[in-house]
């Protein structure tokens, strides 16, 4: 028997938050991100969930490969371009679309032929990470629109602030970045919303909506949930109870005796640990789903198990499953309490556990 653990991807989910995205996207071009392995949720698993989106975006020529391998026959979006002339050539094979957002490509690009290489422009609004400035963008892109063929589709950006308010007091808010890119917006076309500008900036326009962690099921937005916003989460992480014991009041629990009983206490061992990808700083109280009721986390996380409180979840036993995360725990809500955010959750689920979908 192998160790009662298991990732199950939901394909409807996906299918299902696709089609939110879509409602979001207004008429736009909707691009799926499928980056990090379709952020732990399996490339193949996105290519089969995502069927109905115009595009996938990713980051490399591997995952370009995967997804043609996978019977992906639509367009690719490469978020950080190429990174050398061989990973270039191979994009242009794979007839992906890269993003050129440094001078370096652009030279790159003038040093070899190309027959039909189609590029999107990124532009630095105020995410100061990657990008032209936007008082270089219509000459930068009149120079890569000139190289023998290579053709720009449009430029892209990205919001560093999409959850707050428009207008909020930032120097890189959503209508201080629009501001920047109103010059370009009089002649090239713009990609510039992600999954919260979609679902929640209206004043966002341009031509592609470029989707991410809301296709996942997860909200994009701490304090709006996933069901406020019309998501299903699209990954459940489980684990079986075995092992059950009682702990006298006043015993402690785990490494570090951080934990200790107020009472008689009922305790769980769960076959899940931070080598699995459950954070070791998980708190104590954090929430898990077992037999229809939830119980909190007591003790800290070990290597290959955890710890539950069930004394008030007397149905449970050795063998009951044990939700992590998925559709009644809330991964936002965990990586919130460990002072993370949920995308990192997702994308740290360990090889070891095994994966399936339904």
């Amino acid at each position: 028997m192998s160790r009662p653990i298991s990732v199950v991807i939901h394909i409807d989910a996906l299918r299902h938050n696709l089609a939110r995205l879509r409602e979001a996207a207004r008429g736009r071009t909707l691009w799926a991100v499928v980056k990090a392995n379709a952020y732990g949720h399996g490339l193949e698993n996105a290519v089969c969930g995502f069927a109905e989106a115009d595009g996938l975006a990713m980051l490399d020529a591997s995952e370009a490969r995967r997804a043609r391998a996978a019977g992906w026959k639509k367009r690719l979006l490469m978020l950080e371009g190429f990174f050398d002339a061989a990973d270039a050539h191979e994009l242009e094979r794979l007839g992906a679309e890269p993003v050129i957002h440094s001078r370096w490509q652009i030279e790159l690009l003038k040093s070899a032929p190309h027959s039909n290489l189609k590029v999107h422009v990124k532009i630095n609004s105020g995410m100061n990470r990657l990008g032209f400035m936007p008082e270089e963008a219509c000459g930068v892109i009149n120079e890569i629109g000139s190289i023998p063929g290579v053709e720009v589709l449009d430029a892209v950006t990205h919001f560093a602030n999409a959850e707050r308010p428009f207008g909020c007091d930032s120097a890189a808010s959503v209508s201080e970045q629009l501001k920047r890119m109103q010059s370009i917006a009089a002649t090239e076309e713009l990609c510039m919303a992600n999954s919260a500008a979609g679902l929640l900036q209206p004043d966002v326009k341009g031509n592609g909506l470029r989707a991410g962690i809301a296709l996942y099921g997860i909200s994009p937005l701490g304090e709006v949930s996933s069901q406020e916003l019309g998501l299903r989460p699209a990954m459940t992480l489980s684990a079986d109870i075995i092992a059950l014991r009682t702990v006298c009041r006043g015993e402690a629990v785990g490494y570090g005796s951080r934990w200790v009983a107020q009472r008689d206490s009922r305790i769980a061992v769960v076959a899940c640990g931070y080598a699995d990808g459950y954070p070791r700083s998980m708190p104590d109280g954090a929430p898990v789903w077992v037999e229809g009721k939830k119980a909190p986390l007591a003790g800290a996380v070990s290597m290959d198990m955890l710890t539950i409180d069930v004394t008030d979840v007397p149905q449970a036993r050795i063998g009951s499953p044990v939700e992590l995360w998925g559709e009644h725990i809330c991964v936002n809500d965990l990586a919130c309490r460990c002072g993370t955010i949920g995308y990192e959750l997702l994308c740290a689920v360990a090889s070891r556990v095994p994966v399936s979908s339904d």
